[in-house]
């Protein structure tokens, strides 16, 4: 297992049923995994963003600490990505979205496999290059609208 994954399922395991929000100190989880802060911070920024459903707070001096809070619901969660997916996805952003929202646990796995064939490049073949982009993030956001209802 990958040291992020380490962090990242650490980090998952502060947040409980009662608890929306979790306050880390970046150094003495660094210290306690024996990695750099740097680490740390790269995990909260690619995993933690509010296109998943968290949004974060960092606070400076006297130790400071990074607060994380997660979306109400799995509702709340989906449709913070979807306001955020935009007018185009390339099919790259698109599988990073799907893979993480399997690995939240907010989409299945079967869900999520058919989430990336629809949205293959393959998918795409007779379209101009300008316009692949465009229907990808549109069918994107039909297929979360659909999954939550």
């Amino acid at each position: 297992m990958k040291l992020s994954d380490v962090i990242a399922d650490m980090i998952l395991d502060m947040f409980d049923d009662d608890t929306s929000t979790v306050q880390i100190q970046r150094n003495d989880l660094a210290a306690q995994l024996g990695c750099v802060p740097s680490q740390i911070n790269y995990v909260i920024t690619s995993r933690f963003t509010p296109e998943q459903g968290y949004r974060i707070e960092s606070r400076r001096g006297g130790g400071g600490c990074i607060m994380i809070t997660r979306a109400a619901s799995k509702e709340n969660a989906i449709v913070s990505l979807i306001n955020s997916v935009g007018s185009s996805i390339g099919e790259k952003n698109a599988k990073a979205h799907i893979y993480n929202l399997n690995y939240q646990g907010l989409v299945s796995d079967k869900a999520a496999q058919m989430m990336l064939a629809v949205l293959s490049d393959n998918n795409f073949k007779g379209l101009p290059a300008d316009s692949r982009d465009a229907v990808r993030a549109s069918q994107f956001k039909q297929m979360l609208l659909a999954y939550m209802n």
